[in-house]
């Protein structure tokens, strides 16, 4: 009997935090389902997909720092981009018919994207005898400073409560709960389950490696990670006369190609500092290093704690975004890493932080970093659910 088809939607805006995740999910449900994996950004060369999944890729669309809608394809307007996914994505249901929808993220984000995700929901509710099964998959800790936060999270929990049959929050409970960064007035009717972390698609940090004296300095995708990358190289300017410890600097395939080249002019001329653009595997890299600097998005957490090195964490801040600002004083709080403020970011003080990661030892943790594959069993359950609800209000009904 051929596995229940799956649709896995996935939009990444900024960095490659969401996309990485999704793929690390996607790995697990396609040991139980047909997964057809819709991507709506822009993929990195050396990011591969993994096996037996198919990818259909929208027309890439990302945001600006206003967090206007822009086409990542400079031959596309914004409007003939959004039209071109809408029928893509229409295409794709009608082709697959699927028994699961996954929906990364949305609604409690990517509210820009809300007709495109829901006219598919509703597609797909058209063209299957009782619905499928719609879940949302969401990370651990939400935005939580938006100026109608109070109406945002309502439309949001109205929003599951209209589209939705379940909430899978990729966390350990005992690190952050949903509640802890969503408060909804409205009440929601719809099971909220945590799964535990998910890790991201290389995972490479869940073998051993023997550690070298060195120290990777990375952001991601690095789309953000200008100024870190900056007070890098300043930072072993200061350092590396005094101890000698090489630092690899790993850009990531964002950050934009100016910044890149003056970061690469730089590091050319001194002794001991590596730039690369990127690598097949950066948790394997964390793996094998003795010290890592880093920001604190959702998977670069997941591989400093599979990796059990000494890290620092500088979290990307702004007014609106205090996502890695929480999860980094949560991980320090664990014993599990140290932390720089980026607002007191700079070549001193960033070289006074990594001279101290030389007495720091990560405490044991203990947090579940499964979520994958539990959540692909929860998803499995819930569909199975779901198809049994429908057989048996037909048959009553019949």
């Amino acid at each position: 009997m051929p596995a229940p088809t799956l649709l896995l939607y996935c939009q990444h805006s900024v960095g490659m935090g969401h996309l990485l995740r999704s793929f690390g999910l996607s790995r697990a449900l396609a040991k139980r389902f047909a997964v057809t994996f819709v991507n709506g950004g822009r993929v990195p060369e050396g990011i591969p997909t993994p096996a037996g999944i198919e990818r259909v890729d929208l027309a890439p669309v990302g945001m600006d720092e206003d967090t206007n809608l822009v086409s990542r394809d400079a031959g596309t307007s914004v409007e003939t981009a959004m039209a071109s996914r809408r029928a893509t994505l229409l295409a794709t249901v009608e082709r697959i018919r699927p028994a699961a929808i996954v929906v990364e993220l949305f609604p409690f984000g990517r509210k820009k994207f809300a007709d495109e995700i829901l006219g598919m929901l509703a597609a797909a509710r058209r063209r299957r005898d009782g619905a499928p099964l719609a879940v949302c998959s969401l990370r651990d800790i939400l935005v939580s400073g938006r100026r109608d936060q109070a109406r945002h999270d309502d439309r949001a929990a109205q929003t599951i409560n209209d589209w939705f049959d379940a909430v899978l929050v990729h966390s350990d409970p005992r690190f952050a709960r949903l509640e802890d960064t969503f408060r909804p007035t409205v009440a929601m009717t719809r099971p909220i389950l945590h799964t535990g972390f998910v890790r991201g698609h290389g995972a490479g940090s869940g073998r051993a490696f023997p550690r070298a004296r060195q120290v990777i300095v990375s952001a991601g995708g690095g789309l953000v990670g200008g100024p870190l990358f900056r007070a890098a190289v300043a930072a072993h300017r200061l350092s590396w006369p005094r101890h000698g410890l090489p630092m690899r600097i790993i850009a990531g395939p964002f950050l934009p190609d100016d910044e890149y080249a003056s970061l690469a002019s730089e590091a050319a001329a001194l002794e001991g500092l590596t730039l690369e653009r990127s690598v097949p595997d950066l948790s394997a890299e964390l793996a094998r290093a003795a010290y890592s600097v880093s920001q604190c998005g959702y998977n670069t957490a997941m591989d400093l704690l599979g990796s059990g090195g000494s890290a620092l964490v500088v979290p990307y801040e702004t007014t609106r975004e205090t996502e890695q600002r929480d999860r980094a004083a949560r991980l320090e709080r664990l014993g599990a890493v140290q932390t720089l403020a980026a607002a007191a970011l700079d070549g001193p003080r960033l070289a006074s932080a990594i001279e101290r990661l030389a007495e720091f030892r990560p405490a044991p943790n203990g947090l579940d970093l499964d979520g994958a594959e539990k959540s692909a069993v929860l998803i499995e359950q819930l569909a199975r659910s779901k198809v049994d609800r429908i057989a048996t209000t037909s048959e009553v009904t019949a």
